[in-house]
């Protein structure tokens, strides 16, 4: 299980858990599962979030590994520059 640390507006689609629990050994499949067990993020994750792991910000790195002691924050998309 992967802790999963819910950032800003996110937290609303999750009744305002700040923290998920959520199965994943990798980028995809956290955010598949995310999906799964809380489908009021479907849309925002479908149009793009981003994943910070150990202090590192991902988006759209399907395969990059989530080890189970990750620090693994959930925001949403960032863009710019």
């Amino acid at each position: 299980m992967v802790k999963v640390k819910i950032w800003g507006s996110l937290k609303e689609a999750t009744d305002g858990e700040e923290f998920l629990e959520i199965e994943g050994k990798n980028f995809k499949e956290v955010l598949d599962n995310i999906k799964l067990k809380y489908p009021n993020l479907s849309d925002q994750i479908d149009r793009g979030v981003s994943l910070a792991i150990d202090g590192r910000i991902y988006k759209e790195s399907w395969f990059t590994p989530i080890d189970s002691d990750s620090e693994v924050v959930l925001m949403p998309l960032m863009v710019g520059g």
